[in-house]
């Protein structure tokens, strides 16, 4: 290392720490030797998104912000899993729990903050957890394989994530909140009951007014107990009751501290070598715990130490987020209690949509509000509220749009450096130089910048920049194609398919192709030519795979398996028997209940199954081709105590209705009885989850090698 430049340390390789480096990077490459210290084992994370990975819908290697490989890539050393144990600021060194001794020349605190662990008897119980970190999520999801029942204790943000976490772990969940109401940092006392309402009719049990006085059980949690007597039974507790600034390692060093590490508007400490950035750092008496402000502290801090002379300072942030809370929509600004005489309140109550909406105006500008439920306007009110701007003499536009449709928001007005994507820390910046280098979908700007990967809230705001920016971007004219080798959009190749009466897969590729004839070219004008021509389609065996040619599914040793439909996974003694003799006629070499509800003879000769399928007289269940699959059911009102819709009645219409309908890939749908979910209808192509009013439909979700959660 040449130590002829000088030498900045930072301790904490979390979200702030890390984008501190890039920010420091991104000005002057060459200006410090920079070594990182993180207590954890891995590179930088995405700390937003360990909800995601706690309820399964996304896998924990996917949120790495700056995994191991980068810090080489751009020459940072990183310590991972090194602990800083004390500061000699006479000396400029810091002392690792593995022995070792760093010099420094700058030094930046960004520890981050801890859970906050309140002091209840029990609470080193085996079963009791906190959720802050990758290695708190595997913990949590292990425990919960074994466990009927969990409890979380806090009502906060991050409570309710957990709460969403544990309920894809098929465990009754309850959620313990001191305060009268949830959220109270972002919402007032009416959004936070309805949002227990909503909360409820998921399936989670919400306590509010409890005090936590004991954790009950010897040696693992049995159940906890409160400071009225009362109690809960549990097998497990997530302790989620806020955060603490990790500020002990500062204080003993002799630096000032309160909450948190004390700066000025530089970001620097009592001593001119030593910064704090981050949750760490507590700057005009507020220690933030959002993202936003801690990149815009990293910022000006990464000006300041690579420019002495820069002007550059912090003057404080203001709160504003948008996000999903058990998947209900939710835009914070502000806070939504601090109401001043001669606000003016504006607010809307939806309780059968679990709907609220609330804004306090204070000399025309916007100075808090909260959407619950419906965030449609979210987008052009978090721009007001960042740029104080005169909010429009018709209140109820900032609450559902102009009565044109349009929100009134200019994405020509937004700086480069405003997160559009919070989840993912995209930038307009970020996201117009993609579509200028020819991303023009949500797909490939989220491929590029992965704006719109986490709760997906800012798609409609990412479409509006592809709108206004992209007429000048340079196009990629095969992003359009509906199908690889025919040079056509989806209504251009409909119309030119009708004007030429082009109405097999050959006549398509024949007239209009570029000879490019692979499968998914095929199989995606099969689907799009069967329905516009319906029985005038001419269906080209040739053209089909083996598996669709022969109605079976071809297996590694060349024998077939063969998977009869059962509706909604409900079959007849009839049917077993048919299965049964057709297994043992034609010597299957396996019966295997599929996990879309169907059994399947596997080890099957392609010359018995014209046979077989005679034999059997029924339908197919398409576990070969390109088409509608199957629609999983769970037992719905019929059997389940929890049951709030006819599940199986719903699945088997929905099968009959749509059996052998083919698409460009295959499909396979769900449809769960209540939001215990247990036919998983979250993660398919289209689910169904009854609630009390009718079933959410939801859509895209995926359960493959990568778990995506439905829209």
């Amino acid at each position: 290392m040449n130590h002829a430049k000088p030498r900045l340390v930072v301790i904490g390789n979390g979200m702030a720490g890390a984008r501190l480096v890039e920010d420091v990077l991104r000005r002057d490459r060459n200006r410090f030797d920079i070594t990182v210290f993180g207590d954890e084992p891995y590179g930088c994370y995405n700390r937003i998104l360990l909800s995601s990975v706690l309820n399964g819908s996304q896998n924990a290697k996917d949120i790495f912000l700056n995994p191991l490989s980068w810090y080489d890539e751009n020459g940072v050393t990183l310590r991972a899993g090194v602990r800083i144990t004390g500061i000699d600021r006479e000396r400029c060194v810091v002392f690792g729990n593995d022995g070792s001794e760093t010099e420094y020349d700058k030094l930046v605190l960004a520890m981050g903050s801890r859970p906050f662990v309140p002091p209840i008897e029990g609470a080193d119980r085996e079963g009791v957890f906190v959720f802050r970190t990758i290695d708190d999520c595997d913990a949590i999801t292990e425990y919960a394989h074994n466990a009927q029942k969990a409890l979380v204790i806090g009502g906060g943000l991050l409570g309710l994530e957990s709460a969403r976490g544990l309920l894809t772990h098929d465990v009754d969940v309850t959620v313990v909140e001191m305060g009268d109401h949830l959220m109270t940092q972002q919402l007032d006392a009416t959004g936070g009951a309805l949002l227990g309402k909503t909360m409820e009719a998921m399936g989670v049990t919400v306590l509010t007014n409890r005090l936590t006085s004991r954790i009950v059980g010897e040696t693992r949690v049995l159940g906890i107990e409160f400071k009225d007597g009362e109690g809960v039974d549990t097998d497990m507790v997530v302790i989620s009751a806020g955060i603490r600034a990790n500020a002990e390692l500062a204080k003993e060093a002799g630096i000032a501290t309160e909450r948190g590490v004390l700066v000025d508007d530089r970001l620097q400490t009592d001593d001119p070598n030593i910064y704090a950035v981050g949750e760490v750092a507590q700057h005009r008496g507020i220690v933030y715990g959002l993202v936003a402000p801690l990149y815009e502290q990293s910022k000006v801090l990464a000006e300041v130490l690579v420019d002495a002379e820069t002007p550059s300072v912090y003057l404080g942030s203001k709160l504003a987020t948008k996000l999903k809370v058990m998947g209900v929509e939710l835009a914070s600004l502000g806070r939504i209690n601090d109401i001043q005489e001669g606000d003016e309140v504006v607010s809307y109550v939806e309780p059968s949509r679990g709907v609220y909406k609330k804004l306090v105006i204070r000399n025309g500008a916007l100075a808090a509000g909260c959407l619950l439920g419906e965030a449609d306007t979210a987008d052009l009110l978090m721009q007001m509220f960042h740029q104080e701007a005169q909010v429009p003499e018709r209140r109820a536009d900032l609450l559902f749009g102009r009565t044109s449709g349009e929100l009134g928001l200019d994405v020509k007005e937004i700086a480069d450096e405003t997160f559009i994507c919070t989840c993912n820390q995209a930038t307009k910046g970020a996201i117009c130089s993609a579509i200028d280098s020819g991303k023009t979908s949500l797909s490939s700007i989220a491929a590029t910048t992965k704006a719109g990967t986490g709760c997906g809230g800012c798609r409609p705001l990412v479409q509006q920049l592809i709108d206004v920016y992209a007429m000048n971007a340079i196009h990629d004219p095969s992003e359009n194609w509906y199908v690889p080798g025919v040079p056509y959009d989806k209504p251009d190749l409909i119309r030119e398919v009708t004007a030429r009466r082009l109405k097999s897969v050959s006549a398509v590729l024949n007239a209009l192709g570029n000879g490019n004839e692979d499968a998914e070219t095929k199989t995606g004008l099969a689907s799009l030519l069967r329905s516009v021509w319906n029985d005038e389609y001419v269906d080209e065996r040739d053209h089909r795979f083996i598996n669709d040619r022969v109605h079976a599914n071809i297996q590694n040793d060349g024998t077939f398996s063969v998977v009869p439909r059962m509706y909604g996974g409900v079959t007849t003694p009839d049917q077993l028997r048919r299965i049964a003799d057709v297994a043992d006629k034609y010597q299957a070499k396996m019966v295997k209940v599929t996990g879309g509800q169907r059994i399947d003879l596997l080890g099957v000769k392609k010359e018995d199954l014209p046979a077989i399928w005679e034999e059997l007289d029924m339908p197919s269940g398409h576990a070969y081709t390109k088409a509608f699959r199957t629609c999983k059911t769970c037992v719905g009102t019929e059997f389940c105590r929890y049951g709030v819709g006819d599940s199986t009645g719903l699945g088997i219409k929905v099968e009959q209705k749509f059996q052998g309908l083919e698409f460009p890939h295959k499909m396979k749908l769900a449809a769960s009885g209540c939001p215990r979910n247990c036919a998983e209808s979250s993660t398919k192509d289209v689910g169904y989850i009854a609630v009390e009013d009718g079933w959410d439909v939801l859509i895209g979700g995926a359960a493959g090698s990568r778990v995506r959660a439905g829209d």
